[in-house]
């Protein structure tokens, strides 16, 4: 447990400084977007060129059922397989590059020129950062096979840099738009595009110099191909789910209220996606020991990282997201000056379903390891179906749009709910633990830390209430988390290390 805290540390250090950089570079380049673009046009990358972030659920999908199959070999020591694996793998994904290829320039052609809700004079631009996102989402695809090899071997720290890379690159596709003499739009697509390229080129040549086993060679086993085929397949009917459930309620809102609905929609999703990398970076060094302890039968530690990872994840969300709801309208007005409407709400609600969602990740990353999740992403896809479902019925009979980030909150407590079920059923998880040391915690801390903050909230407005709700919360929040969120063993671990570090 000592060895696996230590690499857990090492490799959160790494992440946490690429996410900080990423975080504060990308909330200005938001900013720095969205005055370039205006807001209609940012509407229009955000539904459109949303076709990267659509993709990006898949992404993700396809690379835990990678890296799954990566960590299990080393975990197990199989170095024999591992070259296998990868062979395998990119032919999966080259399959599913294809297969996104052949959905965008046809169904999803069709979707964007006859269905979205664009102004005539802007569906050329539209059509031009529609095919870069496309083909965007093809090389994020590919690139998948190794980024899952380079996180199963645990070097984050090239993980860092290259991400802290891409942010600045994508930061100085921004800035460029100042001196290009075309249109903005199309051009801010061509030079994203660039950017993906030049980060699938640097995973490929660091993968094929540090892992022998990522060079390719034209392997196939049919046994293995369809192992890895059906697991990647019930991984890849999750990402489809959420790409329903994401950007196709995104085009909903697009259909029913316009542009100007989806640029709210875009703030509120690099609000959520900055606040959660701060945990994510946890999470992702977390991930590989999950799946290694599985892999070693070593259940005791595997528990024990999925309660404690739960438990942390979430306080250190909570930490960063009641000062940020208390004061979102506030925050906005001091970031973008010009906010969409809707967007304060749909933020505010957006972090509280992320507080919730975070308690997902770990459960989801023990399921994963064990492989069975056929029956789990079947009635996680029909929540996510649902979801997309109850969305068009209410808007459609003239919901305001508020409802559609309701409703996420509310289908995210079922998925919680639903997890907790399937890790007790297929790996023993205990749900009275999970309730007891995770859940009883997480209540009674927020019973404690949240009133005082809410009050002085109330009272003040600007700068005076951003600073005193910070800080009583802070002032409340760190005692009741120290004695109430940690275990006393927890709390004697870490009074020894500060006092051997101090």
């Amino acid at each position: 447990m000592q060895i696996s805290n230590k690499i857990i540390a090492k490799n959160t250090l790494f992440l946490l400084l690429k996410n900080a950089i990423v975080l504060f570079v990308g909330l200005y380049t938001t900013r720095a977007i969205l005055a370039s673009l205006g807001v209609q046009d940012f509407g229009i990358y955000n539904v459109v060129g949303g076709v990267i972030v659509l993709f990006s659920f898949i992404s993700n999908a396809m690379n835990s059922a990678s890296s799954r199959f990566f960590a299990l070999d080393l975990g197990r020591g199989d170095f024999s397989t591992l070259s296998k694996t990868f062979s395998l793998g990119v032919n999966i994904h080259i399959g599913v590059a294809v297969l996104i290829l052949l959905l965008g320039e046809t169904i999803g052609l069709w979707f964007l020129n006859h269905k979205l809700n664009i102004s005539m004079n802007r569906m050329n631009a539209a059509n031009v950062v529609y095919q870069f996102s496309v083909l965007s989402a093809c090389v994020a695809v590919l690139q998948v096979p190794y980024s899952s090899a380079i996180s199963a071997h645990e070097k984050f720290s090239f993980v860092s840099i290259i991400g802290i890379v891409e942010c600045l690159l994508k930061l100085g596709a921004v800035l460029l738009l100042a001196i290009v003499p075309c249109d903005k739009l199309k051009a801010y697509s061509a030079l994203l595009f660039t950017v993906f390229c030049l980060s699938f080129i640097c995973y490929r040549l660091y993968s094929k110099k540090h892992f022998p086993e990522t060079n390719y060679k034209l392997y196939f086993n049919k046994k293995m191909f369809l192992e890895r085929l059906k697991f990647s397949a019930w991984m890849f009917l999750e990402g489809v789910s959420s790409v329903l459930a994401f950007q196709g309620v995104n085009m909903l809102l697009n259909i029913f209220y316009g542009v100007l609905v989806n640029a709210a929609i875009g703030i509120m999703t690099q609000v959520g996606g900055a606040v959660q990398s701060v945990v994510l970076n946890f999470l992702t060094a977390v991930n590989p020991l999950v799946v290694k302890s599985y892999a070693k039968s070593d259940f005791i530690l595997l528990y024990r990282l999925v309660i404690r990872t739960c438990k942390f994840s979430f306080l250190f969300l909570f930490l960063f997201c009641v000062p940020l709801i208390l004061n979102m309208n506030f925050i906005l007005h001091l970031w973008l000056q010009k906010v969409p409407e809707y967007a304060t709400i749909f933020c505010q609600i957006q972090l509280v379903t992320t507080c919730i969602f975070i308690l997902i990740v770990p459960l989801s990353m023990s399921v994963v390891a064990k492989g069975k999740i056929a029956k789990l992403n079947i009635v996680n896809s029909g929540i996510l179906f649902l979801q997309f479902a109850l969305s068009y019925i209410l808007l459609s009979r003239g919901a305001v749009p508020v409802v559609v980030p309701i409703l996420s909150l509310v289908m995210v407590i079922f998925r919680l709910i639903e997890y907790l079920i399937f890790t007790n059923v297929l790996l023993g998880f205990s749900i009275r633990r999970f309730l007891t040391e995770v859940l009883l915690r997480i209540f009674i801390i927020g019973a404690i830390s949240l009133p005082l903050p809410i009050w002085v909230s109330l009272c003040f407005e600007g700068w005076h209430k951003l600073l005193l709700s910070t800080a009583a919360f802070l002032l409340v929040f760190a005692p009741s988390a120290f004695f109430f969120g940690l275990t006393k063993h927890e709390r004697v671990v870490i009074v020894e290390a500060v006092k051997a570090r101090f």
